[in-house]
């Protein structure tokens, strides 16, 4: 399916993109874009793979026509470009806006323009019920995404979207920050330890995007099935990997934050087909003549809980410990 086939992958040089380019490596994709605007990055990430199947594109999300020109003769795209720390897109909500729903939908138009022939983009948990601006911003995309299916030939470009819980070791995610604080001889600051996140490796993530490309059909939103646990299990577990003392400081939940994640609402669990390891939400089909799909209330919806990161496969410590060695910093740090 992708032999000799062309990739882009925008926000290239952050740590999905990383992810992704040593995974399609592997593959027969002919040719791997990587689509960012910080230049020392793509210098960075060049000298490291040294690799002619992958190319360096400059360029911005929200800029159209750089989007545009970079799609020229792309098969696939993973738009993985975002802004996606809580904290800073509470303070800058329009910032967020203009990366994660305009230049989301800049990505998708581009694609549609070029023919594209798949896109995914890339969306999260915080956009399940979403209480902050990172979340809203990315539901908004998905309904971006959905909007743009419906009036796009499928023919031609299938959009759909991935959505994930948290990537473990990402930039940004506590893991990193957890081993720097044990390393460093620092209290384990933690929000809530009660609160849970789902936890996924890096490849995972990469695993659902090579999915989509294959299965996807116009409008659908995949969703990996991931276990999750508690924060205060996870730090606990990192001491004991690492036999360090360091205590744990607790400093309050930050802007922004949920004690919980969604990785399914119950409206769309009421429609989600079950495929194993994934969830596959498909697109809500009517238009707005509502009147002529009139049914009566589902009673069902009622009955069906969200899929959340409190009700799924909760990992105890030595189940997150065997989790975290997938990670290779964890396997670093136990070697150095």
């Amino acid at each position: 399916m992708f032999k000799d086939k062309t990739v882009l992958i925008t926000g290239g040089t952050g740590s999905f993109g990383h992810a992704a380019v040593q995974r399609f490596l592997h593959t027969d994709f002919g040719e791997i874009r990587i689509f960012s605007r910080d230049e020392k990055k793509q210098e960075d990430m060049r000298i490291a793979l040294r690799n002619d199947k992958v190319k360096f594109y400059i360029g911005d999300v929200r800029d159209y026509n750089s989007v545009h020109d970079a799609l020229r003769g792309v098969d696939y795209v993973f738009h993985a470009a975002a802004l996606k720390q809580v904290p800073s897109c509470e303070f800058y909500p329009m910032e967020a806006v203009r990366t994660n729903v305009l230049g989301a939908e800049n990505v998708m138009r581009a694609a549609i323009a070029n023919e594209v022939k798949h896109c995914v983009v890339l969306s999260t948990d915080k956009a399940v019920y979403p209480i902050n601006a990172m979340g809203l911003s990315k539901a908004m995309m998905e309904k971006v995404m959905v909007a743009q299916s419906r009036s796009c030939d499928p023919g031609k470009t299938v959009l759909c979207a991935t959505r994930y819980g948290n990537v473990m070791a990402s930039r940004g995610s506590v893991i990193p920050l957890f081993l720097n604080q044990l390393q460093a001889g620092k209290p384990l600051t933690l929000t809530d330890p009660n609160m849970t996140r789902f936890l996924m490796s890096l490849d995972e993530s990469v695993d659902l995007v090579l999915y989509a490309f294959e299965n996807a059909r116009p409008g659908d939103i995949f969703v990996h099935k991931a276990p999750a646990s508690t924060v205060g299990v996870l730090a606990q577990a990192m001491k004991e990997m690492l036999n360090k003392p360091n205590e744990i400081q607790i400093i309050g939940t930050r802007h922004g934050e949920k004690l919980y994640e969604s990785l399914v609402s119950r409206e769309e669990m009421a429609r989600a087909e079950d495929l194993g390891g994934y969830y596959r939400i498909p697109a809500d089909s009517r238009d707005l003549n509502y009147n002529k799909y009139f049914v009566e209330g589902k009673v069902e919806i009622s009955k069906i809980d969200d899929y959340t990161s409190h009700n799924t496969h909760r990992l105890d410590i030595e189940e997150v410990q065997r989790t975290l060695m997938k990670l290779d910093i964890i396997r670093e740090a136990l070697n150095a």
